[in-house]
């Protein structure tokens, strides 16, 4: 199922929702199904290498082997 960005024509409200396409959008804040879609972006752009140090940087705090990068890990045969 896509995520879709939303802008109701009623309440000028702007929303992200993940429906099931036979199922019809409806506008959280004021109930109205006068909606305008468009395609969400998947990840923020441009930030995709900050989001993988602050994982590796939290994994390390937890003690995971996550935070090490491939040619890091011991090999295992």
């Amino acid at each position: 199922m896509p995520l879709y960005d939303y802008h109701c024509s009623a309440c000028q409200a702007a929303f992200e929702l993940l429906i099931r396409s036979s199922t019809p959008p409806v506008c959280p804040h004021c109930g109205s199904t006068q909606l305008q879609r468009g395609v969400s972006l998947t990840a923020p752009q441009g930030k995709s290498a900050g989001i993988v140090a602050s994982a590796r940087r939290q994994a390390a705090r937890e003690g995971h082997f996550s935070n090490y990068q491939a040619a890091e890990r011991a090999k295992t045969r």
